[in-house]
């Protein structure tokens, strides 16, 4: 086997069983390729060899090229799930990853906008629009990210089946999970209008929200749409799109959500990655005490 065939094998484990998400995938490849290539590594064989010592070398070669501690983090655990998979595959009856720890994270809290800012901000994207259609698309893409927590993938995976939307919405998230999410009615009626503007044929199969010519939206278009937004209103660099679907859980959390709930809606894995939310809401009622309150401490 050569080094292509065996990240091809790689890649193919990643998409089709693992179902990861494609910015997953890539990342997850291209880790494997700069391990077979360091390390001229021909085969799974002799990527199964890799041990602790092996990783710690290269990571610290990576680490002088520049990369961060999130970055080498998030390499680390990539390259211990290619090397877990090579011992798979050379015939390990208990394959592993070697036991290496990454570099500590500091894990900073989300950054919500408020409820009047995801309001602002829908509505003013509707008024930068070159065309109508394309202010309802951006509108109807938002709407879903704020008021059904959607990630901006899950949003862009609708397809034309999904233009006639109900009270709830089954998505299909991260890992092939899936969920309900419940469609507020500002957001069916944004969906609704664009739906009626769009220029381009939706037909069942094909993606709902499209690009100025016709093919899919991306993910780009909708940050770059954001940013031109939070700009005008003056807003910080963290009012990005996926601040919005910190926005949905920490608004939704603040008016009594309790926590499996809002797994649930945001189809988290695991509580843990919810509970973050009950940190953000605790650091916005601080501010807001700080803020309001004759006798705060502002030091």
């Amino acid at each position: 086997m050569n080094r292509g065939a065996l990240i091809e094998e790689w890649r193919a484990h990643l998409a089709d069983n693992r179902r990861r998400s494609p910015h997953t995938v890539r990342a997850y490849v291209a880790a494997a390729e700069r391990l077979v290539v360091a390390g001229g590594l021909e085969d799974w064989a002799a990527v199964a060899r890799t041990e602790a010592h092996d990783l710690r070398a290269h990571l610290a070669a990576r680490r002088a090229e520049g990369l961060g501690n999130a970055s080498t983090a998030r390499e680390l655990s990539a390259l211990k799930a290619f090397i877990a998979f090579a011992r798979q595959q050379s015939g390990d009856p208990e394959p592993a990853a070697p036991r290496l720890r990454g570099p500590r994270i500091k894990k900073g809290l989300p950054r919500p906008v408020t409820p009047d800012e995801a309001v602002n901000l829908t509505e003013l994207v509707d008024t930068l629009a070159a065309d109508d259609w394309i202010g309802a698309r951006d509108r109807a893409v938002l709407l879903l990210m704020y008021g059904s927590g959607l990630r901006i993938a899950e949003a862009l995976s609708l397809t034309g089946r999904d233009a006639m939307l109900g009270d709830v919405l089954h998505i299909t998230g991260k890992g092939g999970k899936q969920r309900v999410v419940p469609i507020l009615p500002i957001t069916r009626a944004a969906v609704a209008d664009y739906v009626r503007l769009c220029k381009w044929p939706l037909t069942p199969a094909e993606p709902l929200f499209r690009g100025a010519k016709g093919g899919p939206l991306s993910p780009a278009m909708v940050q770059r749409v954001m940013a031109q937004a939070r700009r005008a209103l003056g807003l910080p660099e963290t009012a990005t799109p996926h601040a919005l679907r910190h926005s949905f859980a920490t608004h939704l959390l603040s008016a009594g959500a309790d926590l499996r709930s809002l797994q649930a809606l945001l189809g988290h894995a695991s509580l843990g990655s919810t509970q973050i939310y009950t940190r953000v809401d605790a650091a916005s009622l601080l501010e807001n005490y700080r803020n309001a309150h004759p006798r705060a401490d502002r030091s």
